[in-house]
């Protein structure tokens, strides 16, 4: 048994097909480009309905006794996390008399350290005078605050260099109780020990005199540093733009929309699985794509209508003729997802049979865009299909209906049992482009060639079918089909993907 091509082109595909996604993702842009709009319009609400709150700023410069030049802002950093401490927020709150609690006091203000010496701090408020009224008595607060501390640490660190010059006198007044009146020649047999004595007297008197000065100093550095301590920018009230919020809130909206559509768009691509390349689309139906076309408006274009459109009609509507004079077999166009351009693709057609005689459209689909055209005086005699038995084989006729979902697959045969498949590009799943090639090939129903509608503009893939049998308008679209003992001399079509893999049982035998 021979292996299949088509599996093995299967396995050897990309779980995700880039090019497909990047598409169908850029045929989407309606879904997204919407998101992006409605981004932008709900953040540009969002600063005009919901306006930043009053808010003041001020500037502190903190003088620590720690400060060194290499220092990584750890002092400053500190004196952060100080600021948003209750104890700052109460009396804060006891200067504004307010009655509010310092927990939630603490959620309306901010520190930020600028500098190892320069704290920033951001308050909002009810009001402009609010907020810089707040500033002023957070500020004046922290730095109450710190001048206390360094004040308390100041007075505990003297107050601990005096304790131990204490200590010092009371073992001077014990070594100068010990030597008395001696000198350290008085007694020669004891001198050694009279001048450690005097010895240690010197190193104490040293030490205490050490420690009085260490205590001033201690006292004496403190005012400089409470000195340095100070607001150095008048708390302020901040004014906001209107204007600039506005474009700022728009545009940052605009770009989470964006964002948000873009990944809207490449999820629902990748979960709904709909072909929308010209490669894809033939291998999934088994038929080549022959022409390609943009969607029919819902009204006549007219003279506005593009050139290329129009020569693309004219050299379809031709082909379809040459294919339709040539069938000793009735052809059917067959849509899925684009009724209105098939109906106008089977007007023309008709129009350019009108030529060789009466034509007659077998109508089967599910609208009436046929049915009100055959109303119209020189217009085409449309019947519907129920009627499709009633008219005379000498009469050229033809068939139009639908593969969607819900079509009676066994009417399909009374339409044409040949057919032409007009497909919209990105409308069916590849499961359901599978489904219609295996109906229409279980129903006997070759399909001679896919026209394309709305194919994306750059789209470069190859919508030919170039191995398996030739399907497209520009060739024979039959092959004699395997004999056997019963159907000798019958011609079978057989659809792409049936022609690929190979037939178990006839290998068998």
């Amino acid at each position: 048994m021979t292996t299949s091509k088509t599996s093995e082109s299967s396995a050897a595909a990309p779980l995700l097909d880039l090019q497909a996604l990047v598409v169908a993702v850029r045929r989407r842009r309606r879904l997204w480009c919407s998101m992006a709009l409605l981004g932008l319009l709900v953040g540009a609400a969002f600063a005009v309905l919901l306006p930043p709150p009053s808010a003041a700023v001020t500037k502190v410069l903190v003088a620590h006794r720690e400060d060194q030049p290499n220092d990584t802002g750890t002092l400053i950093r500190t004196d952060v996390q100080l600021l948003g401490t209750t104890r700052i927020a109460d009396k804060a709150l006891r200067s504004l008399k307010s009655p509010e609690k310092p927990e939630d006091f603490i959620q309306n203000y901010r520190g930020t350290g600028l500098t190892n010496n320069l704290l920033q701090i951001d308050v909002t408020g009810g009001s402009d005078a609010e907020a810089v009224a707040r500033a002023k008595a957070l500020a004046d607060a922290f730095v109450a605050d710190h001048v206390e501390r360094m004040q308390e640490t100041a007075k505990a660190e003297a107050q601990a260099l005096l304790d131990q010059r204490d200590r010092m006198r009371d073992e001077l007044a014990q070594v100068n109780k010990a030597i008395g009146d001696r000198s350290p020649g008085s007694d020669p047999k004891a001198s050694a020990s009279i001048e450690s004595l005097f010895a240690r007297r010197a190193e104490l008197t040293s030490r205490i005199a050490d420690f009085d000065q260490r205590a001033a100093e201690a006292r004496t550095g403190t005012p400089k540093l409470i000195a340095g301590t100070q607001i150095v920018d008048a708390p302020r009230a901040v004014r906001h733009s209107l204007p600039g919020a506005a474009a700022t809130n728009a545009a940052i909206g605009l770009v989470l929309g964006l964002v948000l559509g873009l990944a809207l768009a490449a999820v629902g691509t990748v979960v709904a699985d709909r072909p929308v390349l010209r490669r894809e689309i033939a291998a999934n139906l088994g038929a080549s794509v022959v022409a390609e076309l943009r969607h029919a408006p819902r009204r006549p274009a007219g003279r506005w209508e593009r050139r290329r459109t129009r020569a693309a009609r004219t050299r379809l509507t031709a082909s379809l003729a040459r294919t339709v004079r040539g069938s000793a077999e009735p052809v059917s166009l067959l849509e899925l997802g684009c009724a209105r351009s098939t109906s106008v693709i089977a007007l023309d057609l008709a129009e350019a049979l009108a030529s060789d005689g009466p034509v007659v459209i077998i109508d089967g689909l599910p609208g009436p865009q046929l049915a009100d055209s055959g109303r119209k005086p020189g217009g085409p005699t449309v019947v519907s299909g129920e009627r499709a038995a009633d008219v005379s084989h000498e009469e050229r006729r033809f068939g139009v209906g639908s593969v969607a979902p819900g079509a009676a697959w066994t009417d399909l045969q009374y339409l044409g049992t040949r057919t032409v498949l007009v497909v919209r590009a990105g409308h069916g799943s590849a499961a359901w482009l599978h489904t219609v090639a295996r109906q229409l090939a279980d129903l006997g129903i070759p399909v001679i060639g896919v026209v394309l509608i709305d194919p994306d503009p750059r789209d470069r893939t190859d919508g030919t079918l170039w191995d398996g049998p030739h399907t497209a308008l520009r060739g024979n679209n039959e092959r004699p089909a395997r004999q056997n003992g019963t159907d000798r001399g019958r011609t079978e079509w057989l659809p792409m993907w049936a022609a690929r893999v190979p037939d178990s049982d006839q290998e068998a035998r």
